[in-house]
């Protein structure tokens, strides 16, 4: 079908053409065909890069184009929501029209105050869930609901709230029940999501670009028709590196183009990239090398503390080519080399697979290096999905005839071939029902329909059957009361008439925590002692809380430490089992030297702990010590209350309590106080009686920052 024949406006019509469509992908032929541009609900189950994006473009500008009610564009990631707003975006563009977008991810990029305004919404699935918590007024107009990667459903951290949000949007429990457009990957249960969400299926197996799967063991390459060859793949040369991967991915990196290999650690990753870089940089051209010398550059952070051993290694192997890309690098990292490998200038990628389900990095050849990941059990394989996820960035539409999947094996080819390539993907299960969700979800449910009345059993047993998890679960009404009795237990409802939540139940929900959890920090709290700081107690706390992460267990090496700590803070402690949980005290280790403010150069050379590791676990201590503070002034505890106060503007800034004032001026970071600090600027009172001129003597400080902390200081007066 071509783009004109869509019964959209010539305006339309033009921009998509501008936008470079001519012609539909069939997945989106058959996705019109069933009505999408009509307000028809519909889940698409295709491969990756078979044009998901476009399908919901036309769905978002033929509803607006019909309907005053609101887009709303639901994705995992956070990188995934960057991503779809920019695409997104184009469409103010559209002549004539008045269309305006806006993204909202509860970072401080996000435009939370446009969205009252904005006709399209990108939001992640966690914003969604906190927008529908607190009843913002724009939910009641919700006329479409894109919910992008929804096979994530069956993912037991992010699945049960999209399923709760997108219940809760199907029956019509928040306003009118919108078009539902679902995009997923191919799973072998598509049929049973469809009959869930009330959607017609649109399933395909077609790619724009094929694909080639092997399986590569002993030097040879066996295909998916189990005909085997040796490729371009020199033996001789082979034997120059230390693993398989590398010269699979310099074979294609020869012919021109460009290749990505998944690696099931970071440590895997950073060395393959780190070595294969070497032989990357002897096939590029002089103007090739220089342009990445330049480029490897900007990865280096300004200041020197801030400069890890792992970003050394990354700019050295930019400058070479090659690039690694796991959760340990900072977002600042990620971007650039996401940039670079996209503009081509990175000729050879290296990943742990949480790219494979992040933001989108086509390469004409994929390598998926082992399909083992070492978890918490040991080594268990990847599912087939992931490993489908991970093959479908393999070609890039417009540039390869052809994209080539590779496993590297141990042993023989064919169960490989056997169980992954000819594999179906494995059934999405609900994890909506498992004991945590359920708690978490069964008080929201209360706590939100109990503005008026109570709810009864019946009630709530009636919403969860509408779930994906109620769809086939025979004991939903057991699990359901079980729960109950658990929320009654903790004092976080009543049943008189009908369920109620009491004030504590209702501040919990307010929290968006466990409530097993918020009565265990209760129990907790009725640990301290008067007079007592209890810092390290807090941050102990903090890290054996189940809704902590990441969690890194201690080496050998950092024991010693570690109970050297803990004798040292031992009276603060508050955690009411007196203990130290091994699993997780590097993340404890962590804390307690950022908040002392140790750099992030000594914390990678200490603890190997990164930049974008130290970035999550201070976000997240961040947010856990608020509730934490949040449930100690709701039991008037106001004392460790401030005490928390005072704790999360360490976790946020880095420093000790001494240089709090000083790092809340703008400009003036950890490294700034430390200076200031070390030159007798203790805080705003003494910044105030300085001098502009001996301000900007002062190293890093100079005349520009002298002149805005000084204007900072007089306007606060």
């Amino acid at each position: 079908m071509n783009i004109d024949e869509l019964p959209l406006a010539p305006n339309i019509i033009n921009f998509l053409k501008l936008q470079g469509y001519t012609k539909l992908y069939p997945p989106q032929e058959d996705a019109v065909k069933a009505g999408v541009l009509d307000g028809k609900s519909v889940l698409v189950s295709v491969p990756t890069a078979s044009g998901k994006t476009l399908i919901a473009m036309l769905a978002a500008i033929s509803h607006l184009s019909k309907n005053k009610s609101k887009v709303i564009y639901l994705t995992p990631l956070r990188a995934l929501a960057s991503e779809k707003f920019e695409e997104f975006k184009k469409l103010e563009k559209i002549n004539g029209s008045k269309i305006k977008v806006a993204i909202s991810t509860g970072d401080s990029n996000s435009t939370d105050n446009k969205l009252d305004d904005a006709d399209v919404i990108i939001l992640t699935n966690e914003t969604m869930d906190a927008m529908m918590t607190f009843q913002k007024s724009w939910i009641y107009e919700i006329g479409l609901v894109v919910s992008d990667e929804i096979h994530l459903i069956g993912d037991s951290g992010r699945g049960p709230t999209l399923e709760m949000i997108l219940t809760r949007l199907k029956t019509g429990y928040v306003g009118k029940k919108p078009q539902i457009v679902a995009l997923s990957a191919t799973i072998s249960n598509s049929s049973l999501l469809a009959e869930w969400l009330d959607c017609k299926l649109v399933e395909s197996e077609w790619r724009p670009v094929p694909l080639s799967e092997a399986v590569y063991s002993n030097h040879t390459i066996t295909n998916q028709d189990r005909v085997e060859s040796e490729g371009n793949l020199d033996k001789k040369r082979e034997t120059r590196h230390s693993k398989p991967a590398i010269g699979l991915g310099l074979d294609i990196v020869e012919n021109g183009a460009q290749s990505l290999i998944f690696t099931m650690t970071r440590a895997s990753s950073v060395s393959t990239a780190t070595e294969a870089g070497k032989f990357v940089a002897e096939k590029l051209k002089k103007d090739e090398l220089e342009k990445l010398i330049k480029i490897s550059k900007t990865i280096l952070p300004k200041e020197t503390e801030d400069q890890t051993k792992l970003v050394k290694k990354l700019a050295d192997a930019v400058k070479n080519g090659a690039a690694f890309h796991h959760a340990g690098l900072d977002q600042r990292c990620r971007i650039i080399v996401e940039t670079e490998f996209k503009n081509g200038n990175i000729k050879l990628l290296t990943a742990t697979p949480t790219l494979a389900a992040g933001v989108n990095l086509p390469a004409r050849r994929v390598i998926i290096s082992s399909v083992f990941r070492f978890g918490s059990n040991g080594n268990a394989p990847i599912s087939i999905l992931e490993y489908k996820q991970m093959c479908g960035r393999a070609g890039r539409p417009q540039y390869d005839d052809e994209g080539e999947s590779i496993i590297v094996a141990k042993g023989s080819p064919n169960q490989y071939l056997e169980h992954y390539v000819d594999g179906i993907p494995e059934s999405l299960e609900s994890q909506i029902l498992e004991d945590s969700s359920l708690r978490i979800h069964l008080l929201g449910l209360i706590a939100t329909s109990s503005t008026f009345s109570a709810i009864s059993e019946e009630k709530i047993n009636e919403f969860f059957s509408q779930t994906f998890g109620g769809l086939s679960d025979g004991k939903l009404e057991g699990k359901i009361s079980e729960r109950l009795r658990e929320l009654k237990t903790y004092d976080m409802i009543t049943d008189e008439d009908g369920f109620k939540p009491t004030k504590f139940g209702q501040k919990v929900f307010w929290l968006r925590i466990d409530p097993k959890t918020a009565f265990d920090i209760t129990a907790h709290l009725e640990d301290y002692v008067k007079g007592n700081k209890h810092t390290f107690g807090f941050l102990h706390m903090i890290t054996n809380l189940p809704e902590f992460y990441p969690q890194f267990g201690v080496t050998e090496k950092l024991e010693e430490k570690m109970e050297e700590i803990h004798d040292n803070f031992k009276h603060e402690k508050l955690y009411a089992e007196q203990k130290l949980d091994h699993d997780w005290t590097k993340s404890l280790l962590i804390l307690h030297y950022w908040i002392d403010g140790m750099t992030y150069s000594t914390m990678s050379e200490e603890f190997n702990a990164e930049p974008g590791d130290i970035f999550q676990i201070r976000q997240n201590t961040e947010r856990l010590a608020y509730i934490i503070r949040e449930i100690a002034r709701f039991w008037k505890n106001q004392v460790l209350a401030d005490e928390l106060d005072t704790l999360r503007q360490r976790i946020r800034h880095g420093v000790p309590e001494k240089y709090l004032d000083l790092v809340k001026i703008k400009n003036v970071g950890r490294v700034r106080a430390k200076i200031l600090y070390k030159y007798n600027f203790h805080d705003r009172v003494d910044l105030k009686k300085a001098t502009l001129e001996k301000l900007a003597a002062i190293d890093k400080i100079g005349m520009t920052i002298a002149k805005s902390i000084k204007l900072q200081i007089e306007k606060v007066g």
